[in-house]
């Protein structure tokens, strides 16, 4: 069958693998149907991802069908079109236990850690495959990214009362503030790309936008009346965006980091203090954030329209990967179909 590798940096080539065997009794056989092209793609095809490797099939964000199911596993059938949560944990242990299978010591992430889905068919443990009959390809394709939003604000405990900053319009960004006005807190979004602003401001009309220059507190302040943010969700993997957000936070505030880089964050730990920040990292997401996303998917209270700009075939993916980071293309989110 048709597979997809990162041999390295910059260097994609078509292979032929050998025929996925039928599952284990806990396992499902899919075919996949579309997949999303992530950020994590982006930055591993640059050289630029933390925790990977090379060679790599790439691709985790997941629109499959099921063909074959293991002698074990009863709430999937052929036929099913699922999402999959692209996590597993190798083994049970402190984190599992407790519940955040996020973020196992031994976790393990498709098409960064091991093998993904740009390929024909996958085998795959089937506890980790949702079924989403109800949904179109395009939506489960997404489930993912917004999954990772989810879990981000949930990590974030946004409450009527605060007022959300969202740093990073990117698709990451974008689902987190989604799920952000959920909560139904005050939201406003930071970036440099206007274009990725112009689009927050179309698709959720009740979110202030500003873009990035070096009177962004100044700005903050001016728009709140004198305030600051009381919760900060930074999705940029930026150091100097990272670093920053303690200058842009309320006291008593919260900052989660969604977006990480290769690198160490500094702060000054007097002002850090001062303010009584609560500092947090979000890490993948849980099943719970997957089935959630299904439901507000199915009920219409998350859209993804607007969200995909490109689309392309599996066939045609590297004449086509490079146009992802060109910034005339205006790029949201990629998908690819088989």
């Amino acid at each position: 069958m048709k597979a997809l590798i990162l041999e390295e940096p910059k260097k994609f080539k078509k292979i032929e693998v050998n025929k996925t065997q039928s599952p284990l009794a806990n396992e499902v056989l899919m075919k996949i149907k579309r997949l999303g092209v992530c950020g994590t793609d982006l930055h591993a095809y640059n050289g630029k991802q933390p925790f990977f490797t090379y060679p790599r099939i790439l691709g985790h964000e997941i629109a499959a069908e099921i063909v074959e199911i293991g002698t074990e596993v009863t709430h999937l059938k052929i036929g099913d079109i699922c999402a999959v949560m692209p996590y597993r944990n190798e083994e049970t242990d402190q984190a599992v236990r407790r519940g955040k299978t996020n973020c196992g010591s031994k976790l393990k992430v498709f098409g960064v850690h091991e093998d993904g889905a740009m390929q024909e068919y996958v085998k795959y443990p089937a506890h980790l495959v949702y079924p989403a009959n109800d949904l179109s390809l395009d939506q489960i394709a997404l489930i993912e990214p917004l999954a990772i939003g989810s879990h981000a604000v949930e990590r974030a405990d946004i409450q009527p009362e605060d007022i959300v900053l969202i740093i990073g319009a990117g698709p990451i960004g974008i689902g987190t503030v989604a799920m952000a006005l959920l909560k139904s807190a005050r939201v406003l979004v930071l970036d440099v790309n206007q274009n990725r602003l112009d689009f927050i401001s179309q698709k959720f009309p009740s979110v202030e936008t500003i873009q990035l220059d070096d009177t962004v507190e100044e700005t903050l302040k001016e728009r709140l009346n004198g305030d600051l943010p009381t919760v900060i969700l930074d999705a940029t993997g930026n150091k100097a965006s990272m670093e920053n957000c303690i200058n842009l936070i309320a006291p008593s505030g919260t900052i989660v980091y969604i977006g990480l880089f290769i690198g160490d964050v500094t702060f000054h730990d007097p002002l850090f203090h001062r303010k009584e920040v609560t500092l947090k990292s979000s890490r993948n997401a849980v099943a719970a954030d997957f089935e959630k996303l299904i439901r507000l998917l199915k009920a219409g209270l998350v859209s993804i329209d607007g969200l995909i700009t490109h689309r392309f075939t599996f066939d045609s993916i590297i004449e086509n990967w490079e146009k992802l980071y060109v910034p005339e293309e205006k790029v949201i989110k990629a998908v690819i179909e088989f």
